[in-house]
């Protein structure tokens, strides 16, 4: 209990130091409102890299050096599918824009799913019991995954031009416009941390999931198999990455540099929430996200550009201080 009053503590003095340097910062309550949607949407697409991560090293013990890679794939994917002249052109089959980005989202996830059975089923498997050899495997994975994207779509950024209803519509607030889309993301992103949470809550696989983390021996004797368990829990945490990546296109593009800077901060989160607690990567993810926010905005017009960069890591070197478990994770 005390620990957990701790925690509690120390969210509720961050969020209130990082919303009083926001406000200090704004000019408005439009331009503060421009910063706490931009760090909710930052913090969402966080999520979704680190969701998945949380949940396979609190299962199987992995830190899938890979993650930030299939948020990138997913990108890339959900790029080519919504646009014309790409490998996989529907433009013409799909004439709607609306319903090609969510044939496009799909994709995306069942590529990212896809790549997420190979890599557990055929390289990991034989590796549980060498977490340095995990490592090295998985961070091996994201260089040729990095390779093969630029082999298929060249080392060139590509910017988001296939306008659709949510990404350009607009809604007012306080005097400022504000991008319906990253509103869009925000739901989305929160609406995955509920159905997550009631999946691992209230469903028998979730129940199970719970247990092989806390005991994955006994979860054995009772019979149930649980290596098609790891699989089924590492193939949906690389489909959520690469859905992230997917629902991140239309704002941030698709580039070669997604994956590790995602990557980064999604290791910051998991480890300042606690390293395999699903609601310490949730609270973890919106800290974060709204931490960089704070910091973009006060990098403006100064000398300290890379601020919103070393963000993360500054936060997790202060929260470590107070818990060095992180948020809600627990001495392993």
């Amino acid at each position: 209990m005390r620990s957990q009053r701790t925690s509690l503590i120390a969210i509720f003095v961050i969020l209130i130091f990082l919303l009083g340097v926001a406000l200090i910062n704004s000019n408005s309550l439009g331009d503060f409102g421009i910063t706490l949607l931009s760090g909710l949407f930052q913090g969402m697409l966080l999520f979704l890299v680190a969701a998945g991560m949380s949940i396979v090293f609190g299962l199987m013990d992995v830190l899938n050096m890979a993650q930030g890679s299939y948020f990138m794939v997913g990108a890339y994917v959900a790029f080519d599918v919504q646009h014309t002249g790409g490998l996989i052109d529907l433009t013409n089959i799909i004439p709607d824009p609306n319903f090609r980005f969510v044939v496009a989202v799909l994709a995306a996830v069942l590529v990212g799913a896809a790549f997420g059975y190979v890599l557990e089923r055929f390289l990991l498997r034989s590796l549980y019991s060498r977490p340095i050899f995990q490592l090295v495997l998985t961070f091996g994975v994201s260089l040729v995954a990095l390779e093969l994207v630029k082999f298929i779509w060249t080392t060139t950024p590509y910017s988001w031009t296939e306008l659709f209803g949510v990404r350009e519509s607009f809604f007012e607030l306080f005097g400022q416009r504000f991008s319906t889309y990253r509103l869009f993301v925000v739901g989305m992103g929160i609406a995955l941390i509920v159905a997550i949470g009631l999946l691992l809550q209230r469903s028998r696989i979730g129940i199970i999931i719970r247990a092989g983390v806390e005991d994955r021996e006994m979860v054995q004797a009772l019979g149930i198999h649980v290596r098609s368990v790891f699989t089924l829990v590492f193939t949906l945490g690389c489909a959520i990455a690469a859905f992230g990546g997917a629902v991140a296109a239309p704002f941030l593009g698709a580039s070669t540099t997604l994956g590790s800077g995602f990557l980064l901060q999604a290791i910051a989160v998991v480890v300042l929430g606690g390293m395999g607690s699903y609601a310490g990567t949730a609270v973890g993810s919106v800290l974060v996200g709204l931490a960089i926010a704070v910091a973009q905005d006060t990098a403006i017009g100064t000398s300290f550009a890379a601020l919103p960069s070393i963000t993360p890591m500054l936060l997790l070197v202060l929260v470590l201080l107070v818990r060095p478990s992180g948020l809600f994770g627990n001495s392993r």
